[in-house]
């Protein structure tokens, strides 16, 4: 019984890291891009790197919305009808 809950939780792990990947590195490559620029520029408004991150997160989620739901889905399919 424990190997089968390890099994789950491991996959339950595994699904959330891989479908929560893109919007995460694409926030964290923004982030990066807008510090540098506010750096460079000398600009240190909190909402010229708030701004550009918010968009790019919101626009990932809407290109990859509809496969995390099919993965998720296949995740709770193989969880509901079991080994």
């Amino acid at each position: 019984m424990t190997d089968g809950l390890v099994e789950l939780v491991r996959q339950g792990l595994l699904a959330g890291l891989l479908v929560a990947a893109p919007v995460l590195l694409v926030c964290f490559v923004v982030g990066t891009l807008a510090g540098l620029l506010q750096a460079a520029t000398g600009v240190h408004e909190q909402v010229v790197g708030l701004v550009p991150r918010l968009a790019a997160m919101v626009l990932v989620l809407l290109a990859t919305l509809p496969w995390m739901v099919e993965r998720l889905a296949e995740l709770f399919r193989a969880t509901a009808t079991g080994p």
